[in-house]
């Protein structure tokens, strides 16, 4: 099972900006050393007090310069923000200079905060979205094209440089609206989930649905399931359990609040309950959490609680968030960073 570690260049309190940046990369760089297998990289618009990384193609050059062999994932690149060819173009620049460590994983994002401020109507992310992800994977792998669509076009495209990653760098596609399982399944892309607003067990019939898709498409092999949770190791359980409470529970509340008050924009759809889901989160308990959305513990429960949950959703990866919610000091953040190099990922090997 793959390993990675979800980063967010989180801002701590009183930290200046290349504070932020200097201690992300040193995490970073630790991460590499401890033998992880990939840093993910978010992106984040306009929220100066949660975050830096607005800009994750570019930070993972700096990455690719600091490291050797870690894989770079990206989680995800918000694809109906910046015109495809563009993005296209940064990617495969990004996977030269890495020489293929580049894996490219590609959302819509669920808040329409970064679509106000580029000027692009969240209701066109559902038809961005799918024209976007075909347009970039025709300039990696086609040597000249011209593409007139409903939202975007260009004209004798011939991209320079191609990616280094042949035919192109992995794909990965986040999802959590119900009706965007079967379209990953059917496009035979790779699929990252999570468990913010609903629970392990939700993922369950999702998924099915995207590997039936899968099939049904006529692709071959296994459909890959990635997963983003929230994850912390200490020493002992009850560490575990009690150093990241507030900074997670803070973030439950935040994110509710965020999803509640996005409820009635424009472009927001009833399947995807809103207004429901964000209320759960404002109100949930951190016993809930534990039982429904969070991997916790001492080295041997967390290794115990991934077998579960592998076995429960046929994962072939995790995307750890080991600060949820950014209140971690860093101390604690690169124990257990080390805790699960050096005690739970080699029980997965």
């Amino acid at each position: 099972m793959e390993f990675g570690m979800f980063h967010e260049f989180r801002c701590a309190a009183g930290d200046a900006h290349p504070d932020t940046f200097a201690n992300a990369f040193s995490e970073i760089e630790a991460a590499e050393q401890m033998g992880l297998d990939v840093i993910w990289l978010g992106e984040l618009h306009m929220d100066p007090a949660r975050s830096v990384l607005s800009s994750p193609l570019t930070v993972a050059s700096a990455v690719a310069a600091r490291t050797r062999r870690i894989k770079i994932g990206i989680a995800v690149q918000v694809l109906p923000l910046v015109h495809p060819v563009r993005i296209a173009e940064e990617a495969a620049t990004v996977d030269q200079i890495s020489h293929g460590r580049l894996v490219f994983g590609v959302g819509r994002s669920g808040l329409p905060r970064g679509y106000d401020a580029y000027g692009v109507p969240y209701a066109e992310s559902h038809a961005r979205f799918p024209e976007a992800l075909a347009l970039i994977k025709r300039a990696w792998t086609e040597t000249a094209f011209s593409y007139e669509g409903r939202l975007y076009s260009c004209k004798n495209v011939n991209l320079s440089p191609k990616p280094y990653q042949r035919p192109h760098p992995p794909i990965r596609v986040a999802a959590s609206s119900p009706d965007t399982f079967a379209t990953v399944g059917a496009l035979g892309d790779a699929i990252m989930v999570a468990v913010r607003a609903g629970s392990l067990s939700d993922l369950v019939p999702a998924l099915h649905t995207y590997r039936e898709a899968w099939r049904a498409a006529g692709h071959p092999g296994r459909a890959p399931v990635y997963l983003r949770i929230p994850v912390y190791v200490a020493e002992t359980d009850t560490l575990a359990r009690e150093e990241p409470e507030e900074s997670i529970m803070n973030f439950y509340r935040f994110l509710g609040n965020r999803i509640v008050a996005s409820a009635n924009d424009t472009g927001m759809r009833a399947i995807e309950r809103r207004a429901e889901r964000g209320q759960g989160l404002q109100n949930i308990s951190y016993d809930e959490a534990l039982r429904t959305k969070l991997v916790i513990g001492s080295p041997a429960r967390v290794v115990d609680r991934l077998h579960e949950i592998r076995e429960e959703l046929g994962l072939d990866g995790i995307l750890a968030e080991l600060n949820c919610g950014g209140g971690l000091p860093a101390h604690r953040v690169m124990n257990a960073l080390r805790l699960m190099c050096e005690e739970v990922l080699p029980r997965f090997r």
